[in-house]
């Protein structure tokens, strides 16, 4: 059985390859630009680009970062708790194989280890992770659902993706053959 794991399909992008922001800023500055510009919603969230992964001996930004877990399962859960969400987001479907040249890792994102976009991430919320091994999530971290709520009650802008483990690869992976889906599509 086919196991695949997803990234959000970029608005624009150089070449067929998703690459880590440290690589773009070489090859495209004004798109390192944009892509970066999100970390700055925060005082701290700028400090995530120079976080070092522990494993890997690199920085957040030297890898590229997917989701374990099929994105409805976000979109359900948003559209049940009635947060105003784009209907149309669009992730590329990955199959797993097309990590097997790069060093992988899962990042656990665990709440109770979780210090804040500046603090450092620790090594047990990161395991080695072997493409064979690999197993989609088929639900949120009750941590997830948690955030959502309360983040919510709050009125506030909120990460779509925190508390759910994160697949870190250290390299570059085509995508220019895999499915494009939408996040509003049922998992099939």
């Amino acid at each position: 059985m086919q196991r695949y794991l997803y990234h959000m399909v970029p608005r624009e992008m150089v070449g067929q390859e998703l690459m880590p922001l440290h690589q773009l800023r070489e090859i495209s500055p004004h798109l390192y630009e944009r892509y970066t510009r999100k970390y700055s919603d925060h005082p701290e969230r700028m400090k995530l680009l120079t976080r070092k992964i522990p494993h890997l001996n690199c920085l957040w930004n030297d890898v590229v970062h997917f989701l374990p877990i099929h994105p409805f399962h976000i979109y359900s859960l948003l559209t049940k708790l009635a947060i105003d969400i784009k209907e149309n987001l669009t992730f590329y479907r990955i199959p797993i194989q097309k990590l097997a040249p790069n060093q992988n890792v899962i990042y656990l994102y665990s709440k109770d280890n979780y210090q804040g976009p500046a603090g450092e991430i620790k090594a047990e919320d990161i395991k080695i992770l072997m493409t064979d091994d690999y197993r989609e999530l088929t639900q949120l971290p009750t941590a997830t659902i948690d955030y959502f709520i309360t983040e919510k009650e709050k009125g506030k802008n909120f990460g779509l993706f925190a508390y759910i483990p994160h697949i870190l690869s250290l390299g570059k992976v085509r995508v220019d053959d895999v499915e494009i889906i939408t996040w509003n599509q049922m998992i099939n």
